[in-house]
């Protein structure tokens, strides 16, 4: 049974398999991501971001799991490719500033 996400998060998880501008737009204007010990701030930054690592992997990754934790959502996928380490399980933490992401913190 698929997992009931919230809208922006669903979005992001439906953007993800798309290109960087349509994830950049998942977050609000100031938004920062941490990923792989590195901080992107902003659209621009976040959509790069994407597109990079686009150029670097392709993978699939599958909500499996959902959790509230305070002021963050912690969704854990599964994720499958041509990276290192494949296939893994990552945990995304979600912080939502309205209809938008306002932090997303990618960690194993």
């Amino acid at each position: 049974m698929p997992l009931s996400l919230p809208k922006p998060i669903a979005d992001y998880f439906a953007a993800d398999a798309t290109d960087g501008t349509t994830v950049a737009k998942c977050f609000t204007v100031d938004a920062v991501v941490n990923d792989e010990k590195q901080t992107h701030r902003g659209r621009e930054a976040i959509a790069r971001w994407k597109t990079e690592a686009s150029k670097k992997y392709d993978y699939e990754s599958e909500p499996v799991a959902i959790d509230d934790q305070d002021d963050r959502i912690i969704v854990t996928a599964h994720l499958t490719g041509n990276f290192p380490g494949s296939s893994v399980d990552l945990r995304y933490a979600f912080t939502l500033a309205g209809n938008e992401i306002a932090r997303l913190e990618i960690a194993p």
